[in-house]
């Protein structure tokens, strides 16, 4: 979508109808994911692509009746084993396209969240897909506010914590609701598309538990880069393919890397000469989350040692450490979850303690 949000800024300014088709689901080998999307305007003008060519053509003409009849429809396109020239994909995937006509009457949060996705501000938008609510019917969901409405307040208040949740990790999928919210797999489907690169996660120190955290990290949303000083420890091959694995200290990369309020940091190094002046570069940076592996005398020790090099007590009070939340947890694997379960419950505020038992709301709201 992003590559071609130029041209569909510039028809939505104009006041210029257009098709706008993306996909919303793929199965098997597809050539564009969920999100990809193609676009036709005045005087037939075509930007982007949803398949690489396969089924373009028929794309263009469904552009065109969703824009004659103002209603949205869901069509899926697959490989025909009847009918080799039949419309569909000759890789034998099969995709889902939400082709709806876009205007300022129809959508007129359009054009903000098309100049928050040019101005890299992160914004999910909800859109119908199937079911008992307005097909192609929108919200537009950033941090702080909302537009639009798909329907009901329910499905409203629903979809808008779902889209946050996906905004945080940059991700993008089908949601399934009941017509007042509840998560059911038989009524609203709601595709929730989000503007955010997904946020880091920089684990340093190339140990066993490292790459327990880097695998949920990958397995979270995450953006996962392992980084150790010691070259037969940091390998790619110890570590999940999608996880970038750097060799350096661990001090001097993080102070040539970007942080944001997203980054997640783990420090598994256990090592002072590693942990105290790579933890004295990350509690002065932007993060959301900065933990330590250790015992409580390691952390006694290493707290010393950062007062000493002239860390504030609010700068201090940003350490998670030891690392982790109670679970008893003692192999990599458990550890890791312990560590997960704490980034998520810092996220959203959660008590890490059981559900069971508790009052109030199982998802409050943010």
């Amino acid at each position: 979508m992003r590559d071609i949000l130029p041209a569909l800024r510039d028809w939505y300014a104009a006041g210029s109808p257009f098709g706008l088709a993306t996909v919303v689901a793929v199965s098997r080998s597809t050539p564009r994911d969920p999100g990809a999307a193609m676009a036709v305007g005045p005087g037939d003008e075509v930007v982007g692509s949803v398949s690489g060519g396969c089924v373009e053509g028929a794309v263009f003409e469904l552009a065109q009746e969703v824009v004659a009849s103002g209603e949205a429809r869901l069509e899926t396109f697959g490989y025909s084993d009847e009918d080799a020239f039949a419309v569909g994909l000759t890789c034998g995937g099969e995709i889902t396209l939400l082709v709806r006509p876009v205007t300022a009457a129809l959508d007129p949060a359009f054009g903000e969240v098309a100049e928050s996705v040019a101005a890299s501000q992160p914004v999910t938008v909800a859109t119908v897909t199937d079911g008992p609510a307005p097909r192609g019917a929108t919200l537009a969901v950033w941090p702080d506010r909302v537009a639009g409405t798909l329907g009901t307040a329910g499905l409203d208040v629903a979809v808008i914590a779902d889209a946050r949740g996906e905004l945080a990790l940059g991700a993008t999928g089908l949601r399934h609701y009941g017509p007042h919210g509840e998560r059911r797999e038989d009524a609203v489907t709601v595709f929730l598309h989000s503007f955010a690169p997904p946020p880091r996660m920089l684990v340093f120190g190339a140990i066993d538990y490292a790459a327990a955290v880097a695998r949920i990290g990958d397995f979270l949303g995450y953006r996962v880069t392992v980084c150790d000083a010691r070259p037969v420890f940091a390998t790619p091959k110890r570590f999940p393919a999608g996880v970038e694995v750097v060799v350096d200290w661990p001090h001097r990369y993080l102070r040539g890397t970007d942080t944001d309020e997203r980054t997640v940091i783990c420090v598994l190094t256990h090592d002072p000469k590693f942990d105290v002046p790579l933890l004295e570069e990350a509690l002065r940076r932007p993060a959301a989350y900065i933990g330590a592996m250790g015992s409580r005398r390691t952390h006694e020790d290493r707290t010393a040692r950062l007062v000493a090099a002239g860390l504030t007590e609010a700068e201090l009070s940003r350490l998670r450490s030891p690392v982790g939340l109670d679970l008893g947890a003692r192999t990599p694997e458990e550890v890791a979850v312990s560590v997960a379960a704490e980034i998520v419950a810092l996220r959203w505020g959660g008590s890490g303690a059981p559900l069971t038992g508790a009052g109030g709301a199982i998802h409050p709201s943010t």
